[in-house]
């Protein structure tokens, strides 16, 4: 079987949408991710050169999974009208997005990340 793939996303949010970024990502994203079968692994909040952070891990069966999954989930109704309305009421979510794949090594350890 081979081993799976992760995906790292660090999104740098506005300080003072931070509270509210966290929210609608606890009370709605991740609700409709599950519905296209996304795993995540762990969140993290990170204050970095001065940019407040959310970055979160997420695990998938292959490539095309990660794709097919991100695919639904970007064209989801009810994601984008969630999307489309905390933005009029708040304003801008996110500054900017990085987005890594990362594959593991042949001598990386089998071990789950978190117990």
């Amino acid at each position: 079987m081979p081993a799976p793939v992760h995906q790292l996303r660090i999104y740098e949010v506005p300080k003072e949408n931070k509270q509210v970024f966290l929210d609608r990502f606890r009370d709605h994203a991740l609700r409709i991710m599950k519905k296209y079968g996304f795993t995540i692994v762990a969140t993290w909040e990170s204050e970095f050169r001065e940019k407040t952070e959310f970055v979160y891990l997420l695990e998938w069966k292959d490539e095309n999974a990660m794709k097919t999954a991100w695919e639904g989930f970007m064209a989801d109704k009810e994601w984008k009208e969630i999307k489309a309305r905390t933005a009029k009421q708040y304003g801008n979510f996110v500054n900017e997005i990085e987005d890594r794949t990362l594959k593991l090594t042949d001598f990386s350890p089998e071990k789950k990340l978190l117990k």
